[in-house]
């Protein structure tokens, strides 16, 4: 069943989402050559605290982390460890907060120091992929052009694989909120979990970028719920 979300609803969706969006602008200041992924996530969890919410991921099905970490050619889900990051790297940081019981969650792909030119048309083709889906959330509309849903869970019906088929799917409603989040690999679309059963990597090892907003379709219209 699709959760309709009242103005109330999106307006505590909104809180959470500002603080996501606040952990992804400290984060992309602070990740540097140098930097590990568990740096990141300590810097995460105690903001996140800090504000009187809590981190979405640590425990989401045992995962064990507030961040997910994912450099180069590690798609989605990277554990955060102990790895230093490098110039040249790409690192996608994906959050998840939960406020008042409603959840936010965004995700960002940024270089660390000079990338190659491969590189940034990556980052740049797919946060365009992400806005290109951002503009199909309109009344009338279908599911399959978008995303996931998103509220009091991380995970909500609709379910939407990132190639489905526009035009396919339920028909967007106001009240729906989204997370949608496109992922392009520089080669192949193949792709491996890893033995820690989440870090999700391109099969040929070549980079992978990731970018999400989570929006909701209001009565003016999409309002991105994870940017000011």
């Amino acid at each position: 069943m699709i959760i309709l979300k009242s103005p109330d609803e999106i307006n505590k969706m909104r809180r959470s989402n500002m603080i996501v969006y606040e952990v992804l602008e400290r984060l992309t200041e602070i990740a540097k050559p140098g930097v590990t992924g568990n740096d990141l996530d300590r810097i995460a969890c105690e903001y996140i605290l800090k504000q009187g919410a809590t981190p979405t991921f640590i425990g989401y099905m045992d995962y064990p982390k507030s961040l997910c970490v994912s450099v180069n050619e590690r798609v989605v889900h990277g554990i955060p460890d102990n790895r230093p990051l490098e110039a040249g790297d790409i690192v996608g940081i994906d959050c998840g907060v939960t406020c008042e019981g409603y959840v936010g969650d965004s995700a960002r792909t940024i270089p660390i120091g000079e990338v190659s030119s491969e590189a940034k048309r990556l980052l740049t083709d797919t946060r365009a992929a992400l806005f290109r889906g951002i503009a199909a959330v309109s009344e009338g509309n279908r599911i399959g052009d978008v995303g996931h849903g998103i509220g009091r869970r991380m995970h909500e019906p609709p379910q939407v694989p990132n190639f489905g088929r526009p035009g396919t799917g339920p028909r967007l409603k106001v009240g729906m909120v989204l997370a949608i989040e496109p992922m392009l690999n520089l080669g192949t679309s193949d792709v491996r979990i890893l033995d820690d059963k989440w870090t999700v990597v391109t099969e040929d090892g070549k980079l992978s970028a990731h970018f999400e907003h989570s929006v909701a379709l209001t009565p003016k219209g999409a309002w991105i719920l994870s940017q000011p």
